[in-house]
Order: C-alpha cells, then sequence, then structure tokens
C-alpha cells in the first residue's frame, strides 16, 4: 500500500507530499485538473513507466525538461516502510528502490503490481489484434516472471530477423529461423495456457455484472500450429522466405497472434452494443486483478479513472461490489457523481484543482 506519493515538476501536478494511506482513495473534480496525471504517477512508481503513452519528456510540467516521482509504501502494519523513486533528467530516466538502482523493471512490478483502469481500455474490445496482446502480455507478465524474459527474447530476435530479411541476409535468417522459432513457440504455449486459465475467470466476472444470460468467453488465435514443434516452425518458415524477402518483414509468430471474445453465435464483439464492449474492457480489467491476486497471492493495486461513468446504476452497484480483493484502490470522479455511495470506513477524499490535491474529508 502506499503510504504517500510525492511529485515534482510531473505533468500539470504541483510539487507536493499528498497522504494516500487508505484502502480507497477517491479524486474528486473537473476534467483537466489533473486526476488523471496522479494515478499516472502512482502507476509510473509501480511499473517505471507511464499508462498514458508517449515519450518520458512529455511527462515534465510545460516547459520543464526533467521530473521526478517518490512514493512511500509499506506491505503490513508490522513491515518497515519502503521508498520507490523514478527521476528523468538530461534526457534519462532512472528508478530505485530503497535507494538502490533498479536494472530492470521487474523488480518493481514484483514488488508493486497494479492494473489500471481507463477509458482506452475500450481499444481491447474492438481495438486492433495489437491491443488485444498488450493485455494478454501484461496479464501473462504479471503472474509469471519468467514470461517477460521470453517476450523480451522473442521481440530482439524478431527485430534482427526483420532487419536481416530487407538486408537480404540469407545465411543469417538461417540461424535466426531457429532462434524465432525456439522463443516464439515457448510464447505461444505459454499463451495458451494462461488464457485457458484466465477465460472462466473473465466470463464469470462478466456475467455477473452484465447479467446476459450467455457466457461470453475468450479464444486463443495463435498464428503458429498449436502444438507445432520449433523445428517445424522454422521449417515452416522457410518456405515463406521469398514472400518474406519481398516484403522485408515476418509473416507469422506470437508478434502476429490474435483474441477474441466468443459466444455460442461466435464473435461477440462483431455485434455487441457499445455499452456491452464497454463492460467487456472493465471486466478484463477486474478478471486481471482477481487472476493476479490468485495466482500470486499479492493483491494488486486498482487505479480506476473514470470507469463508472457509462454504467447504468444497476452495473455500477455491481461492479463496485465485484471488485475482486485489492491491497488499495484510487478512483476518480467528477464531482456530481454519487461517489459518496461507494466510500467506507477507511475511504480518503481529494478534491483536485488546478493539479492541486485538497484532503476535503477522511469517511
Amino acid at each position: 500500500m502506499f503510504e504517500s506519493v510525492t511529485t515534482l515538476r510531473f505533468r500539470n501536478l504541483a510539487d507536493a507530499a499528498t497522504g494516500v494511506g487508505a484502502r480507497r482513495v477517491f479524486l474528486v473534480g473537473e476534467n483537466g485538473q489533473g486526476k488523471t496525471n496522479f494515478l499516472d504517477s502512482v502507476y509510473s512508481l509501480c511499473y517505471g513507466t507511464s499508462f498514458r503513452g508517449g515519450a518520458d519528456s512529455d511527462a515534465a510540467r510545460h516547459g520543464g525538461e526533467e521530473w521526478s516521482l517518490a512514493g512511500d509504501t509499506r506491505s503490513g502494519p508490522e513491515e518497515p516502510p519502503s521508498r520507490v523513486s523514478v527521476t528523468y533528467r538530461a534526457g534519462r530516466k532512472t528508478a530505485a528502490l530503497d535507494g538502490k538502482a533498479v536494472g530492470d523493471r521487474k523488480a518493481m512490478i514484483e514488488r508493486n503490481p497494479a492494473v489500471v483502469f481507463c477509458p482506452s481500455d475500450m481499444e481491447f474490445a474492438r481495438g486492433e489484434p495489437e491491443r488485444r496482446r498488450f493485455f494478454l502480455d501484461q496479464t501473462a507478465s504479471l503472474v509469471s516472471p519468467g514470461y517477460l524474459d521470453s517476450l523480451r527474447a522473442y521481440r530482439k530476435v524478431l527485430r534482427m530477423r526483420n532487419q536481416s530479411l530487407k538486408e537480404r541476409r540469407l545465411d543469417v535468417l538461417e540461424v535466426l529461423d531457429e532462434q524465432l522459432a525456439e522463443y516464439g513457440t515457448i510464447l505461444r504455449d505459454r499463451r495458451a495456457e494462461i488464457l485457458g486459465l484466465f477465460d472462466p475467470v473473465f466470463a464469470d466476472r462478466y456475467e455477473s455484472v452484465s447479467r446476459l444470460g450467455i457466457r461470453v468467453g475468450l479464444e486463443y488465435r495463435p498464428s503458429w500450429k498449436p502444438g507445432s514443434r520449433p523445428e517445424d516452425v522454422a521449417a515452416a518458415l522457410r518456405t515463406r522466405r521469398a514472400d518474406e524477402l519481398a516484403l522485408g518483414v515476418t509473416l507469422s509468430g506470437p508478434h502476429r497472434d490474435r483474441f477474441r471474445f466468443t459466444c455460442e453465435s461466435g464473435d461477440f464483439s462483431a455485434f455487441a452494443s457499445t455499452g456491452q464492449l464497454r463492460l467487456l474492457a472493465l471486466t478484463l480489467r477486474i478478471a486481471q486483478a482477481g487472476f493476479c491476486a490468485e495466482r500470486t497471492g499479492k493483491e494488486p493495486l486498482l487505479l480506476l479513472d473514470d470507469v463508472l461513468l457509462e454504467l447504468d446504476p444497476d452495473k455500477r452497484r455491481r461492479f463496485m461490489e465485484g471488485l475482486p480483493p485489492h491491497e488499495q484502490a484510487f478512483f476518480t470522479f467528477l464531482p456530481g457523481e454519487p461517489y459518496e455511495a461507494y466510500a467506507d470506513g477507511s475511504t480518503m477524499v481529494y478534491w483536485v484543482t488546478d493539479g492541486r490535491l485538497t484532503d476535503t474529508d477522511r469517511r
């Protein structure tokens, strides 16, 4: 749990140390005041990167060239506090845990796993396959630390192979085919395994909120044939060599995998309403957080940005009641929303105006 967050020249937020030592923290304010930016500061302290995308330099306050964040966390009442920090200066971003430089972001993710809900998650429901692969990779990385290593290795070989295709370096391609097949089949098999475990979690969560009356699940569609061995994949890559040389790009592999939402009628997202798609995206995040807690025994931090706006009152209630076990949750609300109805005995409420957080109530 985060006990405080310190922001310095980060986006439009005021330079301040903000106490957040409550199980639920509500950020209330009009659009454009800094609510999402504060969520992003917490996310950046968990992942070492922004959920808003863009270059690191974009996070500097207007006219600035550097920024820094720090967070004090505690894993239990009897545990000593710990500090995580992220700094961007002179075009370089660094992170530290208890004053020691972090060489790999995996250490940050394992220390403070987080799940963010935001409007852009709608892309998972109706966007490009790349966005759905991103979600699957993120979920797998949360529950399987070794997955991120395999993903990085695959991407590195993929970049080298694409460059070799463009340069028509046939001698190098033979070796890269074998490496791509080796790392790629590991990813394919791990994705299939994890999505198979994740599917029932998602399906149950979706039905509990939607009350649709039909099962909506997830189907994995790998680019390479399920069960094929690395040597079989390498041989198949060689058969497509002419096409890939002509285009200068690798045409198959985990970077081309897909997964879709299915129901008894087929592809659910093809005919789902906007509201149903919105709920699909929200449910993916609910299921992701619950799956992480179940598989790792560590409750993730939840960051929920305007997630209730498009839900009717009954679905809002069921959504809040169905939130998975979590160590701490941050919510953003517009002033007119009934946020008081979602507060509990330890909720901390901040009003956000011009990047400043004012503690108005502790319920």
